[in-house]
């Protein structure tokens, strides 16, 4: 994995408390503490708006969290390119769907430690179906799936319940789905209310 911001002391620390003190002069609380594991998928949910970016990393800076973010390769031109792989961004291209599981599963049996954040609507648009392609990768590399929320309604972003994948998704989206049923996104109208979708993140 490349040298991102999470792993320059300095500026790690300094960012924790702007983070902190961003967070409360907007009237943001932070809620839950990080799963002890080393290694994770964490959803992001509900995603609206390219503001869940900006607070899913104030909320990674508060609770000390080192995370990587998937996001699409289009992104990562000049001049931005280097900037989003040092906030532990990662390019993707959506179009290759088995392809991006795949290498997230090889990414997380090379390294020791790794938390993995993934949209699991995958897209700022109203949708119909959560993509499930966090959970595929969780089950792959047999890791927890961690439920991290941005709640904008309450102001409250944080971590909730933590599930191991048991291979059976319809189940185990039930109890993910129950989870985020009362937490409201930036742009409410665009939140997902239809079942889980058998497709690919």
């Amino acid at each position: 994995m490349n040298y991102t911001i999470f792993d320059t002391p300095v500026i790690r620390t300094l960012t924790r408390w702007l983070a902190k003190f961003t967070l409360k002069f907007m009237g943001w609380k932070t809620k839950g503490k990080p799963p002890e594991t080393a290694k994770y998928v964490i959803i992001a949910a509900p995603h609206t708006s390219n503001w869940d970016y900006v607070f899913t990393l104030l909320l990674s800076f508060a609770l000390n969290m080192k995370v990587r973010i998937m996001a699409k390769k289009e992104l990562f031109r000049w001049p931005l390119g280097y900037l989003f792989k040092w906030l532990g961004t990662i390019p993707i291209d959506r179009s290759k769907s088995n392809n991006v599981v795949s290498q997230m599963i090889d990414a997380f049996e090379k390294n020791d430690k790794m938390i993995l954040v993934v949209p699991p609507s995958g897209t700022r648009k109203k949708v119909m179906y959560w993509k499930t392609g966090f959970y595929h990768i969780a089950n792959g590399a047999n890791v927890p799936i961690v439920m991290g929320y941005i709640d904008y309604g309450k102001k409250t972003g944080g971590i909730g319940p933590t599930i191991m994948p048991t291979g059976n998704i319809k189940n185990d989206m039930k109890d993910i789905r129950a989870f985020y049923s009362d937490i409201t996104g930036k742009y409410p109208e665009k939140t997902l209310e239809a079942p889980v979708s058998t497709i690919l993140a």
